[in-house]
This record gives C-alpha cells, sequence and structure tokens, in this order.
C-alpha cells in the first residue's frame, strides 16, 4: 500500500512543542557537554605534553578508555553505576536537579574530552619546541607558557579536527535518549508512537540533526578562514 506523505499531522496537539523543547534540549546538552570537553581536553593535552611521567600515563589511560568504549555504555554507566558510589547528599542534589540531563553531559562531555585532547596535541606537537623554550627563557612557568603561547595556537592549527569533534558530540546527544533525556530523538519517537507517521517525523528529525551539523560545519570554516586571513 503506498504511502502519502501528510507534514501536516507534526503540527498537530503538543507535537510542535514537543519538536521545539527536544530541538532546545538538544542544544543544551551539546553546549555544556563542549564546554566540558574543551576545558578537560585542554587540560589533558597540556598534562600530557608535559615531562611529568605519571601525568602522562594517567591521561593515556583516560584516552583509550574513553576512545575504545562505546559512548552509549558510558552514559549507562554513568547513570545507573556512578550514582551509587556517590555520597548520599550528593544523589540527592543530582536527583533534585535533573539528574538524567547532568548525567548525560558529564558522560558526553569526559568521552569527547578524550579527542579534543588528541587534537589539540597533535596541534601542539606542530609547533616548534623553540616556541616554549623562549617562553620558559623570558621566566613563563611550564602552563604559563602553554596557556599564553603554545595552547592558542594549538587551538588554531587543530580547528578543522575540533570542528568535526563538535559535529560528533553534536549527534551523539541523541544518545542521551536511552536514559529519558527529552531531547529532539526522544521527541521524535514518542510523536511516532502516538501519531504512527514514521515516515514524516524522521525525515523531519533527520533534515533537523544535518541542517544542523551542516551550519556548525560552516561555522567551523569560516573560523578557519579569519584565522587564515590573521596570519598573513
Amino acid at each position: 500500500m503506498d504511502h502519502k506523505l501528510d507534514f501536516s499531522v507534526l503540527l498537530r496537539g503538543d507535537y510542535p512543542k514537543w519538536i521545539l523543547d527536544g530541538v532546545i534540549t538538544m542544544f543544551e546538552l551539546t553546549l555544556a557537554a563542549w564546554l566540558l570537553a574543551m576545558a578537560l581536553g585542554t587540560m589533558l593535552a597540556v598534562a600530557r605534553m608535559s615531562n611529568i611521567r605519571i601525568a602522562k600515563i594517567a591521561v593515556a589511560i583516560y584516552v583509550e578508555y574513553h576512545q575504545n568504549v562505546p559512548m552509549l555504555v558510558q552514559v549507562f554507566l554513568w547513570y545507573f553505576g556512578i550514582p551509587a558510589l556517590l555520597p548520599l547528599p550528593w544523589q540527592q542534589w543530582i536527583n533534585a536537579h535533573n539528574s538524567a540531563f547532568v548525567l548525560a553531559f558529564i558522560a558526553g562531555g569526559l568521552c569527547m574530552a578524550a579527542y579534543v585532547s588528541e587534537g589539540l596535541r597533535g596541534g601542539i606537537r606542530s609547533i616548534p619546541k623553540s616556541q616554549l623554550e623562549a617562553a620558559r627563557a623570558i621566566g613563563l612557568s611550564y602552563l604559563q607558557a602553554a596557556r599564553l603561547v603554545v595552547i592558542p595556537q594549538a587551538l588554531r592549527i587543530a580547528l578543522p579536527t575540533l570542528v568535526s569533534y563538535t559535529v560528533l558530540l553534536f549527534k551523539n546527544t541523541s544518545l542521551a535518549m536511552a536514559i529519558g533525556v527529552a531531547e529532539l530523538t526522544y521527541a521524535t519517537r514518542e510523536i511516532e508512537s502516538q501519531s504512527f507517521r514514521t515516515v514524516e517525523i524522521y525525515l523531519l528529525s533527520t533534515v533537523i540533526y544535518l541542517g544542523f551539523s551542516l551550519v556548525i560545519m560552516k561555522a567551523g570554516t569560516f573560523l578557519e578562514g579569519r584565522y587564515r586571513i590573521r596570519a598573513r
């Protein structure tokens, strides 16, 4: 039997609100996880490029774990396992502050921090060591030299890679659906189960994900072009 597309069904009742709320939650989750990933990933990259052997080993183990264990498994671990190990007051605080969302962005941010650290490490390794040595020679500590001299250049060099990781993080926010976070994929499934318009709602969801992914990539290309102009 032929299926006739009817997207007007998606405008009925609360469906538009569910979709809009899902998109907003998706962006909130992406932003929170991205900030955590960038901050922690930068610290991990600096630690791994240092001369402290224990720090380098610890970061290497961290990266191997988060790059080789599926993110969905990490989300489940944080949602079902980690809270049980926390003190009771912490558990109560998390449960009172949208625990599914908080634990989902922590899991996503920690996972993507491993990728960010590797991307930055590649950028750092392409910078001549003489720059770090010169910064140390004028009296800067290792952390000051990394923050003021090395990291800004590494960020520009690693920008295309970091944009790709941002898109990956954006798409992986859909995994939060598995623990009940009402982001776009969760809203899509709920609408499909009530309206039975599988093709229409999943097509709409596909277009939304594709559109915003292309916007992120375009923004990255724009920033890369600006950095090249400044460098010239």
